[in-house]
């Protein structure tokens, strides 16, 4: 995301507390093998989640949010949709655009993916009324529980929205210490699934890198041109 920021403002400078703090999902992806999938499928277009490295965003078509995932492959003229890095997410956009045939990555999130459909049903005979808010990253067995599957954002509006006062959410579990302070009169639980880069971001990181303004991001010039196009592109998509 950092890659992104600056992609995204060349004139800055941005710097992060820890250039190990990747994403397990993005390094998941072999750029040879996209290469090779879009050689194999030369009338798809790639769809990319925007928490990807510089270089597969300059090999995607377009980019996408779990947001708007479902909108931008909604927007595109192919029928035929390399979606990647993540394979659940690509399966939840399939049930919701079926008139296209997604191909989807083999990556996944392991804070979601870790989320079993056995882990669900117990938590149902533990809050019996608890509403179930799944991030679309989850495995499908475990959206097809769930009463809700919104995006980060989304839960925040599914639970203010929705009458009940319990809700059991499932994605990374700061999500669920941020509901608890923005809608205090409700309950809300969580499985304990941490995402261990974004932890590697500690207080005492953050205030070095603001000392000191390093580490330095820079994207490669030709990459960030591509990267951008396909930034564009999802910008204009409404």
């Amino acid at each position: 995301m950092a890659e992104s920021a600056a992609i995204l403002n060349p004139d800055k400078k941005v710097i992060v507390p820890n250039v190990d703090s990747g994403c397990a999902m993005a390094d998941m992806v072999d750029i040879d093998e996209i290469k090779k999938m879009k050689k194999k499928h030369p009338d798809a277009k790639v769809v990319c989640y925007i928490n990807s490295s510089a270089e597969v965003k300059a090999l995607s078509d377009i980019l996408c949010t779990s947001a708007n995932a479902v909108k931008v492959v909604k927007s595109l003229k192919a029928k035929k949709i390399i979606f990647l890095p993540d394979k659940n997410l690509a399966d939840y956009i399939q049930k919701q655009v079926p008139n296209k045939e997604i191909i989807a990555y083999r990556g996944f999130c392991p804070a979601h993916h870790s989320i079993t459909k056995e882990s669900v049903e117990e938590i149902i005979k533990t809050y019996p009324n608890a509403k179930l808010i799944a991030h679309p990253e989850c495995r499908p067995e475990v959206l097809k529980l769930s009463d809700y599957v919104s995006s980060t954002e989304g839960m925040v509006e599914a639970a203010r929205k929705d009458a009940g006062k319990e809700f059991f959410i499932m994605t990374e579990c700061g999500m669920t210490e941020r509901l608890k302070k923005e809608l205090p009169n409700k309950n809300f639980f969580g499985l304990c699934n941490i995402c261990f880069d974004m932890k590697k971001n500690t207080l005492e990181l953050i205030l070095k890198a603001l000392e000191n303004e390093k580490p330095v991001i820079k994207v490669d010039k030709k990459i960030a041109v591509k990267a951008k196009e396909a930034f564009d592109k999802m910008f204009a998509v409404k």
